[in-house]
């Protein structure tokens, strides 16, 4: 019975976090395209929501990486997932909060590896598979994308430098249409497969699916997908200024360029089984866009603080998702660790819903 009760608790943990995944990537979709007024920000949040859910049912090869090539399966425990999980949705919290464009998966990876690590030793975790398949991805990816944003910046100004504006701004525009739907296909395909595979990973662990082969059911795939679609509808918007105005000041063409080269990145990753993080990709995308057109054009002080963001993601949920099992592991391998710990948070939660209410600040939303 306790069994059961952690894994009633994982999932629900697993969609928060999805949750907060969608609300906390929101800006990788939107910002250029709200930037630049190709989209008014409900039809380029609402179509972005749509575009997640259908990503999500597109291939499975990210949520196969997640549950086999980065921890041990033998070492799972439905504790260890609920552990990583609340490290990983505490990073989103905190770097959502000061507006900073962290990794969503990153912070996923971190908060389980951590958890392991602390449950049973670092044996657990498969070095070769974290490196290999997200930390050279992680490094690869943006500077991918800046290469073809910057490229395609370049070869758009070409073709397009001696024709009249307006028209040229209009063209983008709805190119923007295209490729904004494209990064938020591309997103949901990658995104939304990272929760699958921490549930699919939490049901073999407690033993309602077999641990041979890997085979997701379908009640996992449209829950996963329903909840990043829902958390990427309500929005991010402290995220989204961030994007769309502080790293470089975005005219049509340059939206253009980021998104493509973002959904380009992903989409191609995403068929290789490489947990992204989106926010990576596009912000790559979006400074290469800028250097394209000059290289002073990018604000090189907040692109360096999104960088150190970055670095600090997988070691910080890690931690976040260590202290966390040590937390459960003092009420023993039952369900009242979990149980209480939920408890605290959604305490937490509350109080600080609370005070902004108090002090008469906006609750984020759309």
């Amino acid at each position: 019975m306790d069994g059961d009760v952690v894994l009633v608790i994982v999932v629900a943990t697993a969609l928060v976090f999805d949750f907060t995944n969608g609300f906390h990537d929101t800006a990788n979709v939107v910002a250029t395209s709200i930037s630049t007024h190709a989209l008014s920000p409900r039809v380029a949040v609402g179509m972005a929501a749509l575009l997640n859910f259908a990503g999500a049912f597109i291939s499975i090869q990210v949520a196969a990486t997640i549950a086999s090539d980065v921890v041990d399966a033998g070492a799972i425990t439905p504790t260890v997932i609920f552990a990583g999980l609340v490290g990983a949705i505490s990073w989103n919290l905190i770097t959502w909060y000061f507006g900073l464009p962290s990794s969503s998966s990153h912070a996923l990876i971190g908060g389980v590896v951590g958890a392991v690590i602390a449950a049973v030793g670092t044996a657990a975790v498969d070095g070769e598979g974290i490196l290999g398949k997200v930390l050279i991805p992680a490094v690869l990816a943006p500077i991918v994308a800046f290469v073809i944003g910057a490229l395609a910046i370049i070869l758009a100004y070409r073709i397009c430098g001696r024709l009249r504006p307006g028209p040229v701004t209009r063209g983008f525009r709805l190119g923007q249409v295209v490729s904004g739907g494209l990064l938020a296909l591309a997103h949901g395909t990658n995104d939304a497969q990272k929760t699958m595979g921490v549930i699919t990973l939490a049901l073999i662990a407690n033993g309602n699916l077999p641990d041979t082969g890997f085979d997701v059911p379908t009640w996992v795939i449209v829950s996963s997908a329903s909840a990043i679609a829902l958390g990427t509808y309500t929005g991010g918007w402290r995220i989204i200024r961030t994007m769309g105005t502080r790293i470089i000041k975005m005219d049509s063409a340059q939206g253009f360029s980021a998104q493509g080269a973002g959904a380009a990145v992903i989409l191609a990753s995403s068929h290789f089984g490489y947990p992204l993080s989106t926010t990576q990709v596009i912000a790559g995308g979006v400074m290469g866009a800028g250097a394209g057109k000059r290289v002073s054009a990018v604000r090189w002080g907040v692109a360096g603080n999104i960088v150190a963001a970055w670095f600090l993601t997988l070691p910080a949920a890690a931690a976040i998702g260590a202290v966390c099992y040590g937390f459960t592991s003092i009420f023993g391998d039952g369900a009242a660790g979990p149980v209480i710990l939920s408890g605290l948070a959604i305490l937490l939660g509350l109080t600080l819903f609370a005070q902004r209410i108090r002090r008469g600040q906006p609750v984020p939303t759309v």
